[in-house]
Formats: structure tokens, sequence, C-alpha cells
């Protein structure tokens, strides 16, 4: 049976549409990676759905080869597209200095320097950022001395109950000492005195001694 040729045309059912491009996606990312593979060719693919999502394959890095796509492409003349690109990038790094100036000047002035040309409108802008940042610095400050005074606290609290715990164990150790010392007082083996009568001479008679 011969299969009818695919009208090219939009796939008007949702379901078919996207089972349509799920298929023809697989098949062009493989065909991408044969050609890089076969050809040693530098493919970037860019694909997104009717959805916005994306898919890619790059035999390399997609960036890179969409920069050098950007060179080859600039007015149809790979000379003139690098000359665009280098220009691009001087007027990057002119804007990059430009505004590194601007930062610079406003920073010495909020430092109180270079104030000569500024208007009252600026010079009352660069106040109110002023008493602003002493704001916030006042909270961040008193935030942090509330902060220390709290584990201060802590560190007090550990050290009493370290000091009290010492201090038991030190009136234990001495009553144990003392204990020790009274029993080695004691002698078990020393002769002890008892009084006694004894009776000398005749039957009758008593004679203490």
């Amino acid at each position: 049976m011969v299969r009818g040729k695919t009208e090219i045309r939009r796939i008007e059912n949702t379901a078919r549409r996207l089972v349509t491009f799920t298929k023809r996606r697989n098949c062009l990312l493989k065909k991408a990676y044969e050609l890089s593979v076969l050809c040693d060719a530098e493919v970037a693919l860019i694909v997104f759905s009717s959805r916005g999502k994306l898919f890619e394959f790059s035999s390399s890095s997609a960036e890179r080869t969409i920069e050098r796509y950007k060179l080859q492409t600039g007015n149809g003349n790979g000379a003139k597209g690098i000359e665009k690109n280098v220009q691009h990038r001087r007027t990057e790094a002119t804007d990059t200095a430009n505004k590194i100036k601007t930062l610079e000047s406003h920073y010495r002035k909020l430092l109180g320097e270079g104030l000569e040309g500024c208007s009252h409108d600026e010079l009352l802008s660069l106040e109110t950022q002023i008493v602003r940042s002493l704001q916030n610095i006042r909270g961040r400050k008193q935030s942090m001395s509330e902060e220390q005074i709290v584990q201060l606290n802590d560190k007090v609290r550990v050290l009493l109950e370290e000091n009290v715990s010492l201090h038991q164990e030190s009136h234990c150790r001495a009553e144990a000492q003392l204990q020790l010392r009274a029993g080695r007082d004691v002698d078990p083996t020393k002769n002890v005195e008892v009084e006694t009568e004894l009776e000398l001479g005749r039957p009758g008679t008593r004679e203490a001694k």
C-alpha cells in the first residue's frame, strides 16, 4: 500500500498536532546529531514548541555557534560583521566607563567632595540619601548591639551555672577529705586504759593499788 503524500499545513486537531510535533522533533534532533558526527560539522538546533517550551541540540556550544553566526551574517559580509561586533563592544565599553565615572562622582559627593557644581535640589537629594543611610546604619548597629547583649547574657548564665557546679564539687571534696582524716585519727590497735581493782594479801583484807 502506497502512503499518500502528507499535506504541509497546520494540523487543527490538538492531540494529533502534539504527537506529530514530538515525532518530528525527535527526528530533527537525531538528524542534527548525525550531521555533526558524520560530517564533523558545527551544528546548533533550537526549537520552541507552540507552548513556548525550548528544545535544543548543539555539537559544541549553542552560544558560541550563535556568536559565530552573527559574525558571519553581519550585513551579508563576514568582515563587516566583525567590524560591527567590534564597534558594539566599543560602545559597551564606553557606556560602562561612563557609568563608572558617574558612580565615582556620586560617591565623592556623598563624602562631601565636589559639591561646587551641585544645584539646591541635588544637595537636598544627597542630604536625604545620607540621612536614610544613617538611619539604616543606626538601625543595624542597634540590632547588632541587642544581639551581642543577648549572647553576653547567655555566656554569663553559663558561667554562673559552671561556677555553682564547681562550688558544689569543691564542697563535696572538702567534706570527703574531712571524713577521711577523721577515720585516720581513730587507731583500733591503740591500748585503752581500763580501771581494775586488784586484791593483795590475806583474804578479808584489801589493799588497793
